[in-house]
């Protein structure tokens, strides 16, 4: 699975740090940590996310953030990143951070798109001298319980020629819709510039049709609760699709072929899915859904791009086929430009996944 080419979507920056990175900054700057043992510290971010609830789960970037205020260690943290994603296999990624939690040192908000930037470039640079090329391209994110959503979206313009490919919205769901930043949404429309918007985990329909219906989200992220539009039956229909009666919303996603961002060890970390065997990533693909495969946070949930189909094999059933399928719709879906992705599908992914 490791040596397959892989399209990661749905990454985050401050979710997939090394350990040892984070003693070694957390010690410079004075952070305390659970443990300073780096084996230790994986296991603890791993179990302390495992609680079943996405508010428990985002209280583990407390650290992960603390150790990424300064430009040298965004640049860092950054360049790692994408070595990390190259060694696994993946061609091209989308990582995503929000500017406005790395200020605590006096940082402004474009020293630290640059500094990431330039960590990201450098990793580039070194995954291609190593052998492992790889394309990264970031996406800025504003939070949505804060309210600088069209801050940070004037901040993803300026930098949208030196790495930043697209815009985002994150952390608590419930009670912060994402019509909220209406404003920021309708400045990047504007300036037909891409965006994806964290809906659907741990917030249900209402939140992916108005990410969709109101907001103009290109992808969702997450959106797992899709499938809470849709009626299973037993068998299947002449076609071979599982039989099923899917609601409006779930029949617009679905065919208008809107892309979702689904994490499956993420999501059972959450509570948004009871185990990768019974993930509604399956299904959703086996019904015509564009499904992706993504880890969402490396570190907290000791996973991988590669560990991610690896379960879906294992666990669900899933095939070459299915791993090639879902790695094209996920390149078709990325934010990188057209001869891009073309030449990337036909040099690269489909002559892999062929031999």
């Amino acid at each position: 699975m490791r040596a397959l080419p892989k399209v990661s979507l749905h990454d985050h920056l401050d979710g997939g740090l090394r350990p040892s990175t984070i003693v070694e900054i957390a010690q410079a700057n004075g952070h305390r940590l659970p443990t300073t043992d780096p084996e230790e510290l994986r296991a603890w971010f791993r179990d302390a996310a495992d609680s079943g609830t996405l508010v428990r789960y985002l209280e583990t970037f407390d650290h992960t953030i603390a150790v990424m205020q300064d430009r040298e260690s965004l640049a860092r943290v950054a360049t790692e990143a994408v070595l990390d994603l190259a060694a696994d296999g993946v061609v091209y990624g989308e990582l995503r951070y929000a500017p406005e939690q790395h200020l605590q040192q006096g940082l402004t908000l474009d020293e630290v798109v640059v500094a990431v930037e330039e960590g990201m470039r450098r990793g580039e640079q070194l995954a291609a001298e190593a052998g492992t090329p790889i394309t990264v391209g970031t996406l800025v994110t504003a939070m949505r319980h804060a309210d600088r959503g069209l801050e940070i979206a004037e901040l993803a313009l300026r930098h949208r020629d030196a790495g930043v490919v697209g815009f985002d919205i994150a952390g608590a769901e419930i009670g912060f819709p994402p019509s909220n930043h209406l404003a920021a949404f309708d400045r990047l429309h504007a300036e037909n510039f891409p965006v994806t918007i964290h809906a659907g985990e741990a917030f249900g329909l209402p939140s992916i049709a108005d990410a969709l219906h109101t907001c103009g989200a290109e992808r969702i992220g997450h959106g797992v609760r899709i499938v809470e539009d849709v009626e299973l039956g037993e068998g299947r229909d002449e076609l071979g699709l599982p039989n099923a009666r899917l609601g409006r919303l779930a029949t617009w996603v679905r065919d208008r072929g809107i892309v979702l961002e689904l994490c499956p060890s993420s999501n059972v970390q959450t509570g948004a899915a009871t185990s990768v065997a019974e993930h509604p990533v399956t299904v959703l693909k086996d019904l015509g859904f564009s499904v992706t495969v993504n880890t969402d946070n490396r570190l907290m949930s000791g996973t991988s791009l590669s560990r991610e189909f690896a379960l879906l094999v294992d666990e669900a059933g899933w095939d070459v086929a299915d791993v090639e399928r879902a790695t094209i719709t996920a390149l078709s879906a990325s934010f990188l430009p057209f001869p891009q992705r073309l030449a990337l599908a036909a040099n690269v992914i489909r002559p892999a996944y062929a031999s």
